[in-house]
């Protein structure tokens, strides 16, 4: 046994780290705090009704250096407030519809322009009227009145709102005015410093031209290159996180503000990571639960409540500040409002979006502050905006904020309720089952199935069928993994999906009988793969069916001829997030089937949800009744084929590299059917070996009995 004296040296550190003191520099502790108040913040506003954003800002105050002294506002705040600030923006233009934002991009430049340049009026005014700045004084206040920041994105994006016309106008025109505010900065202190020369502007044109060339057109390559070769969930998040950091780092050595490179990152991977996509999934709930809380915890720690008593200038020009640049705010939203005929609601939303100063603001606040002009007599350093227009940016920060959350909060619930309302008008239940039977398929079946759909209309099943004649425990075993494999892909992307293992006489029997249980609307299958034996192992003499095709198998034409549900039969040669452009071929007369219409709304809603485009070829009479049914926010194209479906390569033109093929078939004797459709699965498999390809089975009117395929 070893004498005390030895274990004392080894004591008294244990116990050294044991004593707390404040502020807390133990990061174990620091942690623990920061993480209690994130857990805890929902249970009690919820009860004060107060926004959790909101709460967050307010707690930060409470334990920061100004408050209670519980945490010091050191690097590891600022880094992970700096993520979270990036992951604001990364997500909001992750979550943007491009096709909305393309259709609203002439909305956002307006509302960017009348969020400028109102701002900047008031600025000018407040600034070299009313407190008797200089001018190039009172254009730099005027630049901290025209930024903004999305405080309040999370809140939309809890909503389900974030592809609203009002949001994507709102994150757009930030984008605009935040840009134009950061030049008016760049420019006022290269004039007051003396460096704003003859070369001044072209260095910061072509550095500014050049980032954003760089973010949007290398990273959608380097994106797609990295998805289709990694599968791996870890490496696919740190992956965006590089590129996320990176979009910041060009912006910021183009002269630029880092939140405007993680803004153009996430537009330029918009396409690359679907909305319901896993990653997603994983994007933002780390955001929701790490960065973002931490982001906001650190600028409440900002918040100096003692600067409403240094002086009366201080008060007086928060004061100012305060009332300007919500008023300016609101006037853009209201000019916003008028000029696009916008809801009540959607100007609330707008002006919640952009009245909230926080990142933009501080960083043009403290360029200001530390551009020192020159020196008064007594030595006093004459600063380009002084320590009263700093305490008054920290005021105005928690004002801000707390309009922003509470504004954008009602404005969003009102537009959500509404939409939900809308949704359940247009939308019946949507019942999706997947029969799984190859594991390396079953994630890309998922993911197509969760694309394919609405989520709060879904329902998701996951089928495996076992011959009741056996027993072998392998067998049991093997079809527990699979459906293990498919529920851990659907709730990977936050769906739960429900567990169906079936035993019957053979797989086609289970199908069709769940299919009637269930009242299955759609049905989604793997490609057959091996031509020898049926998808799932079950013999063939129960399932021969007329009309059966080589590159089918037998089980798909049985399940077809049984089952009159639209039915999707997916070969998977690439993830469907890195898909440029789907190629739809429909058939004549596809617009007088019962199903045409869902179908049809089955593949807007995929191409909606992946940010890939839809082109559409068909006879000249079928591509009216496409057009006719198009989205307001639809960018497919449509292109006249005549061509016989004994032609396949005339019906499908050029395939390029990253496109999926869809073939709107049709079951034997139905009115769009087609004599050649029953060489089309093969001529698939054989000519266009790396492409996706979806067979469409839609509902079709008739005696399901009679239906065969080609």
């Amino acid at each position: 046994m070893l004498p005390l004296s030895l274990l004392i040296p080894f004591a008294q550190p244990l116990v050294g780290h044991t004593a707390v003191t404040f502020p807390l520099e133990d990061p174990i502790l620091k942690f623990l705090l920061i993480m209690a108040i994130v857990l805890g913040a929902p249970l009690l506003l919820n009860k004060l009704k107060i926004p959790y954003l909101l709460g967050l800002i307010i707690a930060g105050a409470v334990i920061g250096p100004h408050g209670l002294n519980l945490v010091l506002r050191d690097s590891s705040i600022i880094l992970s407030g700096t993520a979270g600030l990036l992951y604001i923006m990364f997500e909001a233009g992750l979550e943007m519809d491009m096709a909305d934002f393309r259709r609203n991009s002439r909305r956002s430049l307006v509302f960017g322009l009348y969020t400028f340049s109102v701002p900047m009026a008031f600025g000018i005014v407040a600034g070299y009227f009313i407190l008797g700045y200089p001018l190039h004084s009172s254009i730099l206040l005027a630049a901290l009145f025209a930024s903004q920041t999305l405080v309040a994105y999370p809140i939309v994006s809890k909503l389900g709102i974030t592809r609203d016309k009002a949001v994507n106008i709102a994150v757009g025109g930030t984008i605009v005015t935040d840009m134009l505010a950061l030049t008016v900065l760049t420019v006022i202190v290269g004039l007051s410093t003396g460096e704003a020369d003859g070369t001044f502007w072209y260095r910061l044109g072509a550095s500014v031209a050049g980032c954003i060339a760089a973010i949007l057109l290398l990273f959608p390559i380097i994106g797609r290159w990295f998805f289709k070769r990694c599968s791996d969930n870890v490496s696919q998040y740190v992956f965006v996180l590089v590129m996320v950091f990176l979009g910041a780092f060009l912006a910021q050595a183009a002269g630029l503000e880092p939140i405007i490179g993680a803004f153009l990152a996430g537009l330029a991977m918009n396409r690359l990571i679907p909305r319901t996509s896993p990653l997603m999934n994983r994007i933002e709930f780390v955001g929701n639960a790490v960065f973002i809380p931490f982001f906001l915890i650190g600028v409440g720690m900002l918040i100096d409540y003692r600067a409403f008593f240094k002086s009366w200038e201080t008060i007086e020009v928060a004061a100012v500040m305060i009332v300007m640049v919500t008023a300016a705010k609101y006037i853009a939203a209201y000019l916003t409002q008028k000029t696009f005929r916008l809801s009540r609601d959607q100007r609330t939303v707008i002006f919640g979006l952009s009245s909230a100063h926080v990142a933009a603001t501080l960083a043009a606040v403290m360029v200001g502050y530390n551009v020192v002009l020159g020196h008064t007599p007594e030595g006093e350093p004459i600063r380009l905006l002084n320590e009263s227009v700093l305490n008054g940016t920290i005021l105005m920060i928690l004002a801000t904020c707390t309009v922003s959350t509470f504004a954008t909060q009602r404005g969003a619930h009102d537009i959500a309720l509404k939409g939900a309302q809308q949704e359940s008008d247009r939308h019946a239940g949507e019942h999706v089952l997947i029969p799984v039977s190859h594991e390396t398929s079953i994630a890309e079946t998922v993911g197509l199935s969760v694309s394919l759909t609405k989520q709060k209309h879904r329902s998701l099943y996951a089928l495996n069928a076992i011959d009741h004649r056996l027993e072998d425990p392998d067998v049991q075993k093997k079809a527990h993994r699979l459906l293990d494999t498919a529920v851990s892909a659907a709730a990977a992307a936050g769906i739960h999906a429900h567990r169906l293992l079936r035993y019957d006489v053979n797989i086609v029997n289970a199908i069709v009988g769940v299919v009637r249980e269930r009242n299955i609307t759609d049905l989604v299958l793997g490609m057959h793969v091996d031509r020898e034996t049926p998808a799932l192992g079950l013999p063939l003499s129960d399932m021969l069916v007329p009309g059966s095709t080589p590159a089918l198998g037998k089980t798909i034409p049985a399940v077809l001829a049984q089952c009159n549900v639209t039915t999707f039969v997916y070969r998977p040669a690439q993830p469907l997030s890195t898909v440029r452009r789907h190629i739809v071929v429909v058939p004549r007369k596809a617009e007088l089937e019962a199903g045409f219409q869902t179908w049809l709304l089955r593949l807007r809603h995929m191409a909606h949800d992946t940010g890939a485009q839809l082109i559409f070829r068909a006879s000249p009479a079928t591509l009216e009744h496409l057009r006719r049914r198009r989205h307001r926010a639809d960018i497919a194209e449509y292109v006249a084929c005549e061509a016989n479906w004994e032609e396949p390569a005339a019906l499908l033109g050029e395939v390029k590299g990253d496109d999926c093929v869809w073939m709107i078939m049709s079951r034997r004797d139905r009115r769009s059917y087609q004599p050649g459709m029953g060489r089309i699965p093969a001529y698939l498999e054989e000519h266009l070996p790396a492409n996706s390809f979806v067979l469409v089975y839609p509902v079709q009117a008739g005696d399901t009995e009679k239906m065969y395929l080609a």
